[in-house]
Order: structure tokens, then C-alpha cells, then sequence
């Protein structure tokens, strides 16, 4: 099995955008799916989206101000997940109940630090 990072890419209808029903609606929809995942022992982790502004540490240790994503970039949370292959996981994420935007699946590389 192989691990793969889904990444919650912005650009559906914002939380405020939705009236309370449909936002009630679309956070069980979720819980069903991560409940199942997790049962089912295929969902890893999860976490929250990435904030716009950060820093960006080079190599002769500057630092400098970024990255500046622009808003069709940012990263509104993710999820790790196993599976056989990225076609499975792409199946996986095709389950995953969204109210819009896009869900990028990657790969993890594979080398561990246990």
C-alpha cells in the first residue's frame, strides 16, 4: 500500500457563502466520509487549510516574505490516505463529498524517518 496527500485546493462556494442548512448538510456529508475512512483504516490524517501569508527559508539560510500563493492556490486542508495505487486513491477522492474547488492527489516518495 502507498500513502498519498490530498490537497484541498480553494474555489467553491466559501463557508459564508452557504446558508446554514447546506453548510450543516456538507460538514455531516464529510464527518460520514472520515468516519468510513477511518473504520475502514484507509484515512491516516487530516488537517486544516494553509494560511496565505508565511516565510520562505532558502538555502543560505535568508529569509524571505511569501510565498504568495494566489487565492486559486491556496490549500484549504488535507488528507492522508492509503491505497494500492494513485488510482485508488483517486477513487477515494472522488467519494469525498465537496461543495467545489478540486482535490490534488499526490504521492508521498515513499522514504520514511521512523
Amino acid at each position: 500500500m502507498a500513502k498519498f496527500m490530498f490537497l484541498h485546493r480553494s474555489g467553491g462556494p466559501c463557508a459564508f457563502e452557504q446558508s446554514p442548512e447546506e453548510m450543516q448538510q456538507a460538514m455531516q456529508a464529510m464527518g460520514r466520509w472520515m468516519e468510513d475512512g477511518l473504520k475502514a483504516g484507509w484515512l491516516l490524517d487530516t488537517g486544516d487549510g494553509l494560511k496565505a501569508d508565511g516565510k520562505v527559508v532558502h538555502a543560505d539560510n535568508t529569509v524571505t516574505d511569501g510565498p504568495f500563493a494566489e487565492s486559486k492556490e491556496l490549500v484549504g486542508g488535507y488528507c492522508m490516505v492509503e491505497a494500492a495505487d494513485l488510482e485508488g486513491a483517486v477513487e477515494l477522492a472522488k467519494a469525498m463529498p465537496q461543495t467545489g474547488g478540486a482535490i490534488e492527489v499526490r504521492e508521498l516518495a515513499g522514504h520514511s524517518m521512523d
